[in-house]
């Protein structure tokens, strides 16, 4: 009796035993999956070329939201241009910025909420690229910011100032028209632009602004955005003609006031 005794005390397991396993277990199932979303997000393709939908998903989405104006087989109709040869990066800027579906007719289509997802975006992207070749997504290097700021800007105020504002924030045209501002816009829209020509804005093809040109100037207006005012007022950041006309109208009308309203109480 006494050994039987011995055994089954011996034979016990201390309480802490089964919770160190449980920790034990969590930490090697934590550790795994770890890495596993590592070994995963390290093989995950660019989204800004791959997709999950296919290209006949594309064509759906574009034939039940685009196909109205466009046609079927992008050959235009009275409502709207054909898109032979637009490429995929100019769906991804109409579509993306929500000017594409256009709610209503008028001098130019505005910016507005997307209705799409990026996915769906490149999905109809690939679709017309396919169908129609034209400009396609650029080498990621274009749009990575690392280009010669001082340079990019002066290829944008020779080239594109004059419509869009030295600083990038829009101007008017005529008719109604206008250059939007750029001072939210993405680096990949931005280059869109330059290489598809919406609406008022002309084409800047490799035989105008090189590839280099366009890096430059984009890393230019990326500064831009990511560059806060040192202080005051921006006012349009015009630099000293707007900072000299605000001085004058406001600054000396201010002061004939206080020397109007002196001698009014003096007299």
């Amino acid at each position: 009796m006494a050994r039987q005794t011995k055994r089954r005390s011996t034979g016990r397991r201390s309480p802490w035993a089964a919770t160190a396993l449980i920790g034990i277990g969590l930490l090697i199932t934590g550790g795994v999956y770890a890495g596993a979303s590592a070994a995963m997000a390290a093989t995950e393709p660019d989204t800004a070329t791959a997709t999950s939908l296919t290209i006949e998903d594309g064509k759906k989405l574009f034939q039940a939201n685009c196909a109205t104006c466009h046609g079927l087989d992008l050959q235009g109709t009275e409502n709207g241009p054909s898109l032979y040869g637009v490429g995929a990066v100019a769906v991804d800027f109409q579509v993306g910025t929500g000017r594409m579906p256009l709610q209503m007719q008028g001098p130019q289509a505005p910016p507005k909420p997307v209705q799409f997802t990026d996915e769906q975006i490149l999905a109809m992207a690939n679709y017309v690229q396919s169908v129609a070749p034209g400009p396609d997504f650029p080498d990621p290097e274009i749009l990575d910011g690392e280009g010669d700021v001082a340079r990019g800007a002066e290829l944008f105020r020779i080239n594109c100032a004059m419509c869009h504002n030295v600083a990038g924030a829009g101007g008017a045209l005529t008719e109604g028209k206008y250059a939007p501002a750029l001072t939210e816009v993405s680096a990949l829209h931005i280059y869109a632009a330059m290489v598809t020509g919406p609406q008022n804005m002309p084409v800047f093809n490799n035989m105008y602004l090189t590839d280099e040109d366009k890096r430059d100037i984009i890393s230019s207006l990326l500064y831009i955005q990511q560059t806060e005012s040192p202080g005051g007022f921006k006012l349009g950041s015009l630099g000293p003609v707007a900072e000299g006309l605000f001085i004058w109208i406001f600054g000396i009308s201010t002061l004939i006031g206080i020397t109007v309203w002196i001698t009014a109480k003096s007299n």
